[in-house]
């Protein structure tokens, strides 16, 4: 029974020492800006929101108009298009 009270603090010892994971390797890698397709839509800017109704996207969109609320989350494969308060697109952007 002694021996057993002597070994359990170096059984806990050596559970204790081994290095912790490298937190970043099992990060995926963000993908490239602008994945979304959002630099090749910036000529959305400044044309009526109507216009988005007969085109179609390859990827997640979100219209954001203004006061309406959105997650804060960060998607960079996400197509953000911001619209002003005359439906006017503001601004496109990934995220």
């Amino acid at each position: 029974m002694r021996l057993l009270a002597l070994l359990m603090p170096l059984a806990l010892a050596a559970c204790l020492a081994e290095t912790p994971p490298d937190p970043g390797t099992d990060i995926a890698p963000l993908p490239p800006e602008g994945s979304c397709g959002a630099p090749e839509l910036q000529g959305l800017v400044g044309q009526p929101a109507l216009v988005l109704e007969t085109m179609r996207f390859a990827t997640t969109v979100r219209v954001i108009y203004p006061g309406m609320a959105v997650t804060m989350d960060y998607q960079p494969q996400r197509l953000n298009i911001e619209v002003d308060e005359d439906k006017t697109i503001s601004r496109v952007s990934c995220g």
